[in-house]
C-alpha cells in the first residue's frame, strides 16, 4: 500500500549529521536545525514556499547582509552602528530562515550577549537592529511576514555622577594632555565620546566662543549634536592645545588624531582612586550639575543636543531642587 503522504517533505535524521533535513523528491536538504521545534518552522517555510514560489527563500544572515548594504548604499543614518550589530547576531542566528526568530530565540539572544560581557542595552540595540532588517525585508517582499523580534527591557539610567571635588581629582590623575582636554570638554560641554573625538578646530570659535560639535558631513541622527559656549575654564585649556596643535582635531596625540582614550581614562580614574565610571559619566555628571544648579529641563535638553525634554525629565528632573514645586505649592 504506497504512502499517501510520500510526496510531501517531510522531517528525518541523516546518519553522522546532527541537523535535521527536509527529505522531498528523494533529495535530502538540510535544515540548518539541531533542534526538532526549529526544524519544524524550516519544514513548514519550505511547505509554503512550494505554494508562493514568487516569495524566494532567504536566510537571516543574508537578509542582515542585504538591508545593511541598502543603508550603506543609500547613504541611510546608522549604517555604522549596523555594521557594528551585524557580526553577534549573525554568529548567532547563521543563515537559518526568519521563522526561527521568537521571543524565545531573541531572550537566549539576550543571554548568549550577556554571557560575552556585554551590557543588555548593546543587546537591546542589537536586536533592534534584526528587528528593523525584517521590516525592510517584508517590504522589499523578501519574506512575506515580519517575525516578532522581542527586545529585552529598556535597562534603568546610570545614576553614578561626580561631585566636583572627584572631578577635579580625575582632572588632577589625567597625566596625558590629550586625556585631561578631553575630560574637561566632556565635563564642561556635555558631548558624547565620539563627537568630541571627531571635532576640528574648523568647528571651534574661539573668539566668539562656541563649539559646534555638529557635523556638516554627517546626517541628523537620534543622538543629536549641540551648539554650546565655551566656559571660562573650558576657554584657557582650549586656547593652549590650539597653540599646540599638529593636526586639524582637537583631541590628538603624537601629531595624530585619537581613536580611543579608554587606556588613558582608566588610568585616570585609577589615580583619582575613582571606580566604576566611564567617559559617558562625564556627560551625566554634567547634566546632573545643571540640573542641581536649577537649569531649566529645556535648557538642559537642548545643551545635550536633544529635540525634546523626555529623556532630560526622567533622567535628571529629580535633581532639581524646584521641580514640581509650584505645582505642589498650587494644591496646599
Amino acid at each position: 500500500m504506497p504512502n499517501s503522504d510520500a510526496k510531501e517533505p517531510r522531517l528525518c535524521r541523516v546518519s553522522k549529521r546532527s541537523t535535521w533535513h527536509i527529505y522531498y523528491q528523494r533529495k535530502r536538504i538540510s535544515t540548518g536545525c539541531e533542534d526538532r521545534v526549529s526544524a519544524e518552522l524550516v519544514l513548514h517555510k519550505f511547505k509554503e514556499g512550494l505554494l508562493k514560489p514568487e516569495i524566494r527563500a532567504a536566510g537571516i544572515s543574508g537578509i542582515l547582509d542585504a538591508y545593511h548594504a541598502d543603508r550603506v548604499n543609500n547613504e541611510k543614518p546608522g549604517a555604522e552602528r549596523i555594521g557594528w550589530s551585524l557580526k553577534p547576531l549573525k554568529v548567532f542566528f547563521g543563515d537559518k530562515p526568519p521563522e526561527i526568530i521568537t521571543p524565545d530565540s531573541c531572550k537566549r539572544y539576550t543571554a548568549f550577549r550577556l554571557d560575552q560581557g556585554v551590557q543588555i542595552s548593546t543587546a537591546r540595540t542589537e536586536l533592534g537592529t534584526l528587528r528593523a532588517a525584517m521590516r525592510w525585508a517584508v517590504r522589499e517582499e523578501i519574506v512575506s511576514k515580519a517575525p516578532r523580534t522581542k527586545l529585552p527591557p529598556r535597562p534603568d539610567a546610570r545614576q553614578r555622577w561626580l561631585t566636583r571635588s572627584e572631578a577635579a581629582e580625575l582632572v588632577d590623575g589625567c597625566v596625558a594632555h590629550h586625556i585631561r582636554l578631553f575630560v574637561l570638554l566632556a565635563l564642561h560641554t556635555a558631548a558624547r565620546k565620539s563627537h568630541i573625538l571627531t571635532l576640528t578646530w574648523s568647528r571651534v570659535d574661539l573668539q566668539a566662543r562656541i563649539i559646534d560639535f555638529r557635523d556638516p558631513a554627517k546626517p541628523r541622527t537620534k543622538k543629536g549634536r549641540a551648539r554650546v559656549p565655551i566656559n571660562d575654564t573650558l576657554y584657557e585649556a582650549l586656547k593652549e592645545a590650539y597653540e599646540l596643535r599638529e593636526t586639524e582635531f582637537v583631541v590628538e596625540w603624537a601629531g595624530d588624531q585619537v581613536s580611543s582614550i579608554k587606556t588613558g581614562f582608566r588610568a585616570a580614574a585609577k589615580r583619582a582612586d575613582l571606580s566604576g565610571i566611564t567617559p559617558h559619566t562625564l556627560r551625566h555628571t554634567a547634566a546632573t550639575w545643571m540640573a542641581q544648579a536649577g537649569i531649566s529641563l529645556w535648557d538642559i535638553a537642548g545643551y545635550l543636543g536633544h529635540s525634546n525634554i523626555k529623556m532630560v525629565e526622567e533622567t535628571y528632573a529629580h535633581h532639581c531642587p524646584d521641580y514640581l514645586r509650584t505645582a505642589a505649592g498650587v494644591l496646599g
